[in-house]
């Protein structure tokens, strides 16, 4: 029994591992193929307050996709 837990538990965590790097992937080339400005150089050293919500909605939806996708 105690077996069959761990395997729920690594495989959680492997689909974890796989979410965030598939997100960060994502971003990544949303940031770097589609922005014309770097977004961190623009959120963080000019404080665009507009571009940062963008950038966690982005970041939200994204980790709903990958989730629902990863669930099914």
């Amino acid at each position: 029994m105690e077996t069959l837990q761990l395997k729920f538990i690594l495989a959680s965590m492997v689909y974890a591992l796989i979410g965030v790097i598939v997100l960060v992937g994502g971003f990544w080339l949303v940031d770097k193929f589609i922005t014309p400005e770097d977004t961190w150089k623009e959120v963080v050293q000019n404080k665009n307050i507009a571009l940062a919500i963008v950038v966690a909605a982005y970041i939200i939806a994204m980790g709903l996709i990958i989730s629902s996708a990863i669930h099914s």
